[in-house]
């Protein structure tokens, strides 16, 4: 009984510092749950920001691998440039030296040009003087066939008298107009004669 007696003694006893225990023990499990559900809360934080965090961590590692590609396409593209105005400079030197040669050439063809003109012209002069010295050569050269004709017209109309008159010291006028008469066809001849 006695035992009974501790039994329902102490736990009456007990039993305010039980209920006091009991609210404290509510309390202390309600603040559990509420540290427990604050820390699965956080927990669930945590792993939303790790998430995030490892996004950002592959964002940045893209971003990184992009701009270093980027990095790698403008060093290309400032090469390619480099060269392309290096390549561009060479062209116009080229086509500078071209233009020179051209210019060269051109001025040596336009003076070869100029001195053919210029012998063109002076051999057409000569051309045109020798074509109006042959005209007058030629005319000359008919007029010399008629006096010629004339010469031998009157050595053939002379008769043999006259022949032995001519050659007659004695008969000294006859001689005398046939020597005239030799004169002018010299002289006709002379007049004919091209000078050099």
């Amino acid at each position: 009984m006695r035992r009974l007696f501790w039994l329902l003694v102490v736990p009456m006893s007990l039993a305010p510092g039980m209920v006091q225990a009991q609210s404290e023990v509510d309390r202390l499990r309600e603040a559990l749950r509420s540290a427990t559900s604050q820390v699965r809360s956080l927990e669930d934080q945590r792993a939303v920001l790790q998430a995030k965090q490892l996004e950002a961590d592959r964002d940045r590692d893209r971003l990184r691998k992009q701009n270093t590609a980027l990095r790698a396409q403008v060093k290309e593209a400032e090469q390619a440039y480099r060269q392309a105005v290096k390549d561009f400079n060479e062209r116009l030197e080229e086509r500078d030296q071209t233009l020179e040669r051209w210019k060269s050439a051109y001025g040596e063809a336009a003076a070869v040009a100029r001195a053919k003109e210029s012998e063109r012209a002076k051999l057409e002069r000569e051309a045109t003087t020798l074509t109006a010295n042959n005209k007058a050569c030629e005319a000359k050269n008919a007029r010399l066939v008629t006096i010629g004709h004339e010469i031998v017209n009157q050595f053939e109309s002379m008769s043999v008298l006259d022949k032995i008159v001519v050659h007659e010291e004695l008969i000294g006028h006859s001689r005398v107009q046939h020597q005239n008469r030799v004169q002018e066809y010299r002289d006709k001849v002379l007049e004919q004669s091209v000078k050099p």
